[in-house]
């Protein structure tokens, strides 16, 4: 199991509870990994999200963030969003790294994130692949199911009557899991699709997934370009590209990884 990033770096009790998680099969971040809110890069331009692209004709916003990448629904109050895409492999070469790859409401504007998704971490040379789902602040929690490269993988998460319920599915290797979490008061301000660089104490370094493929992605059950979504760039604080988005054409798009 994946130890995840803690939920308020720098809390006595965050940092209690990571030290009673179970330890991790391979090296990992001495806190857990946590799928955090977006991080907007200070100086950089586009939108201000919560903290501190171009497709088919359509002039997307765009903004920078140094942990997510991908494309976001904003202005409204959303119900559901979903996306399918094949698990890249990540290349450990250039050194250790963490990525992942998800759904969710809110987080972009808002203090909570309610998501699912897979995760790819290069930790001492070795690869290793995960499935999660995570009610940000609360900790998340991993799946024991095998994910592997290469692996079809569709992921949704909804909301009905105080319900939020999170679905992926390995298409691949025939398994499931959903779970259903009650929460009141959540503001679903945005739907996104991401790939991100995973928080441990800071945002860690993103590693090298080549490039990962987003399709079918909707929103309150239509496409998600018919949202007119905010394309996200992932960037160093200094505004090194480190993450970049394609067009969407239609309703998909692909992130491309630049460097840790």
């Amino acid at each position: 199991m994946h130890l995840r990033r803690i939920l308020a770096p720098g809390s006595a009790l965050a940092l209690t509870l990571a030290a009673l998680a179970p330890t991790a099969a391979a090296a990992a971040p001495a806190a857990a990994l946590l799928q955090a809110p977006m991080h907007h890069v200070a100086g950089q331009h586009g939108a201000t999200p919560f903290f501190v692209s171009h497709g088919g004709g359509l002039k997307h916003t765009t903004t920078t963030s140094d942990n997510w990448s991908g494309y976001a629904a904003t202005g409204g109050t959303y119900t559901s969003v979903s996306t399918t895409f094949v698990q890249p492999a990540v290349n450990c070469s250039k050194g250790d790294g963490y990525s992942s790859f998800w759904v969710g409401l809110d987080g972009y504007n808002s203090s909570s994130v309610e998501q699912t998704g897979t995760e790819a971490d290069c930790s001492g040379g070795q690869a290793e692949y995960s499935a999660w789902y995570e009610m940000y602040p609360a900790n998340p929690v991993t799946y024991s199911n095998t994910v592997r490269p290469g692996d079809t993988i569709t992921e949704t998460v909804s909301y009905a009557s105080s319900t939020y319920t999170l679905t992926l599915a390995d298409k691949t290797r025939g398994w499931t899991k959903t779970t259903t979490k009650r929460e009141s008061g959540l503001a679903r301000s945005s739907a996104e699709v991401i790939a991100e660089a995973p928080w441990s104490g800071s945002v860690l370094p993103l590693d090298d997934f080549g490039t990962v493929n987003f399709s079918n992605n909707t929103v309150n059950g239509s496409g998600l370009a018919g949202t007119n979504p905010t394309g996200i760039n992932m960037v160093s604080d200094s505004g090194t590209p480190e993450a970049t988005i394609s067009s969407l054409s239609g309703s998909s798009f692909s992130v491309t990884w630049n460097s840790l």
